[in-house]
């Protein structure tokens, strides 16, 4: 029962990891201007765009492992086969 559950919080394809990734957009746009009203001037600002910037690092490697993951089932199954 236990893997069952565990397997809701993998990510197997490019629409699930979009899905995520615009969920953390969501989030760190609302942190961010939550930043540019309790800090306004340029440190809102660069803030604001660490928040942007960190959803930028984390789509990207959410991407790349995703594509590692894929490859190395791939891998296996060439491996299984023959």
């Amino acid at each position: 029962m236990w893997k069952k559950v565990g397997r809701l919080f993998v990510i197997k394809t490019r629409f699930e990891a979009c899905l995520i990734i615009y969920a953390l957009a969501v989030g760190a746009m609302a942190r961010g201007t939550a930043y540019l009203e309790q800090y306004p001037g340029i440190g809102g600002q660069l803030l604001m765009a660490a928040c942007s910037g960190a959803v930028f690092l984390a789509g990207a490697k959410i991407f790349d492992c995703l594509r590692y993951e894929q490859a190395a089932r791939a891998a296996q199954a060439v491996e299984n086969q023959g």
